[in-house]
């Protein structure tokens, strides 16, 4: 078991729990060094269906550790560019892994914890958490954060809290897109696992598939190179074992395959 960070694993569902609960789940680079390898590694396992990143505690996640601060206010611009840097390739091994992320948020999100909730595909919230993006009190900037913070939140709104720094709701989240259930804090865990059952009952490569076509099309003009690639891209599913068993078991109702094989 790692330091700070909980992993556990039922059936083809991986849970990644955010373990240092008496300083709010906040940064170091012992856990950002953890958060890197296991979304690496778990990226890496085909049979992986779904991950859960969760938390221990009341809050999700403070942002930055405290101690971790006062260390790098003495660092030099060299050190804090190759800190911030490991920084954002954890970012990135959450953002880019090809196994869907839910975000179980049950607390308190703030700074670089808003960032960790950017990189999931979908994130359930607790009607109690709230959410800050509080860099600018400190005389900073979300940088390493903000392409996926603005991607999540959206433009408009990230103008308004990257720059005043306010809290604001779950509900509020949800309405500017960042957030995609609010629930209860007892009703957290039927809705994780509702969506992790929803993802299993699909193919696991459309699955996958699926995902880094939403990556690789947003923003994009809708260009002659863009349609024929979208083209091959369903060509290419299409073709696969698991496109025409999929065709099939939906023609002749009958249970797809890997519902059969499946547990989430």
């Amino acid at each position: 078991m790692t330091i700070h960070l909980k992993l556990t694993r039922d059936g083809t569902t991986a849970r990644v729990t955010l373990n240092r609960p008496d300083v709010r789940n906040a940064f170091n680079e012992v856990l950002i060094a953890e958060l890197t390898h296991t979304f690496t590694t778990l990226g890496q396992d085909e049979t992986l269906r779904a991950i859960v990143l969760a938390a221990e505690g009341k809050a999700f996640c403070a942002g930055a550790d405290l101690n971790w601060m006062k260390a790098m206010a003495g660092y030099s611009w060299d050190e804090n560019h190759a800190d911030a840097t490991r920084l954002a390739d954890m970012l990135w091994a959450i953002y880019s892994c090809p196994v869907p992320v839910i975000a179980r948020v049950q607390g308190d999100v703030y700074a670089g914890g808003v960032g960790l909730v950017s990189c999931a595909d979908i994130v359930v919230a607790s009607d109690a958490a709230g959410f800050c993006l509080s860099e600018a009190r400190l005389g900073l900037l979300p940088a390493t954060i903000g392409p996926y913070v603005v991607k999540a939140l959206g433009e408009q709104a990230a103008r308004r809290y990257f720059v005043t720094a306010e809290r604001f709701s779950a509900s509020e989240a949800k309405s500017l897109g960042l957030v995609h259930e609010v629930v209860a804090s007892d009703a957290l865990d039927a809705k994780v696992d509702e969506l992790v059952a929803a993802i299993a009952a699909n193919g696991p490569a459309a699955v996958r598939a699926c995902k880094q076509l939403v990556k690789d099309v947003a923003d994009r003009p809708v260009t002659t190179e863009l349609r024929d690639d979208t083209a091959r891209r369903i060509a290419d599913i299409r073709a696969s074992d698991e496109g025409r068993a999929g065709v099939q078991s939906f023609l002749s109702k009958t249970p797809a395959p890997w519902t059969r094989t499946t547990t989430p």
